[in-house]
């Protein structure tokens, strides 16, 4: 019996086959008018893949930070269902990390690149893998999934689910609060804030500015680089 998540008020779910991208498939919804708060998603049981349509009333540079936002609403919802002992933290811009290695990722789009355009819409999704791909799990050391990590009795569904409402609580904060709140509840999160990066480019990860780009120290200098830039081509 396949488990049927359900959604909070303000969000509505649309099923697509196993064999279709949700995320395409919002993107796709979107430039068409799907309603604001439509979240596409896969019933695949060996990965979550889900997307959320935003429609923002705030320019990019602004809207982009629900990026941040997703994040958050996962890593609550991994704190609810997985085990106590099981740590998830970021890796700017995009990953999701589990006990220290790699466990998906979130994707986003817009319909604008110009930070300071209004987007007529923003599509987040998230990525998780749930079982080890491949026959070898240990080929990829830096990689992991939720089986892995002594997660097995969550579901794709019940994350989903969890997902959907942390999220749009996070999204009320983001529009009530602004964007300082997201970003004392995402810092702590992020695993390589105050370390030497390599990616997207070498320097010290100082922090994050009040658009939430990324500080980067390279020397006497810092450069700030935008989520903006690493956004799915559509």
């Amino acid at each position: 019996m396949i488990e049927t998540p359900s959604f909070p008020p303000l969000l509505a779910g649309e099923v697509v086959p196993n064999n279709m991208d949700p995320f395409e498939k919002a993107v796709s919804r979107a430039i068409a008018g799907v309603d604001s708060g439509t979240v596409f998603y896969s019933e695949a049981g060996d990965n979550l893949r889900a997307a959320l349509v935003l429609a923002p009333e705030t320019p990019l540079e602004q809207a982009i930070q629900a990026v941040y936002v997703a994040q958050i609403g996962l890593a609550e919802s991994l704190g609810a269902l997985a085990p106590p002992e099981v740590p998830v933290h970021f890796q700017w811009p995009d990953r999701i990390k589990v006990n220290g290695a790699i466990c998906g990722k979130i994707r986003y789009a817009a319909d604008v690149s110009d930070p300071g355009a209004e987007p007529k819409w923003l599509v987040v999704g998230i990525e998780i893998p749930f079982i080890p791909h491949g026959d070898d799990p240990g080929a990829n050391p830096n990689e992991t999934c939720l089986l892995e990590e002594g997660c097995s009795e969550v579901t794709p569904m019940a994350l989903l689910e969890s997902w959907s409402k942390h999220t749009l609580l996070w999204l009320t904060y983001f529009l009530d609060d602004g964007a300082e709140r997201v970003h004392r509840e995402w810092r702590p999160r992020c695993d390589t804030l105050g370390e030497t990066v390599e990616k997207p480019k070498h320097g010290v990860f100082v922090g994050l500015d009040e658009k939430g780009r990324m500080l980067l120290r390279d020397g006497p200098m810092t450069e700030t680089i935008s989520l903006i830039q690493f956004a799915e081509q559509v």
